[in-house]
């Protein structure tokens, strides 16, 4: 029965706000990104920015290549045989 009683407790433990504190990180990414270092905003991250920005781009331009090969084919008379 005991056990029943804490369950209130341990509830409102686990949604508390004193439970976990967090440290506010937002003013060093300001830092990071407002810095004039020449780099543009998608790369300012590091190298897993860098990464990302690459593969998007290759598969934008692969995609755009693909749908255009395609785009040529259909528009190609079939030859009758």
């Amino acid at each position: 029965m005991n056990h029943l009683l804490k369950v209130p407790v341990v509830a409102s433990r686990a949604f508390s706000s004193t439970a976990r504190q967090l440290k506010n990180r937002v003013p060093e990414a300001q830092k990071l990104f407002q810095e004039d270092n020449g780099l543009p905003v998608h790369i300012k991250g590091g190298t897993n920015d860098v990464l990302l920005y690459r593969a998007t781009m290759t598969l934008a331009i692969a995609g755009t290549g693909y749908s255009l090969y395609w785009l040529l084919f259909a528009s190609m008379p079939q030859k009758k045989s």
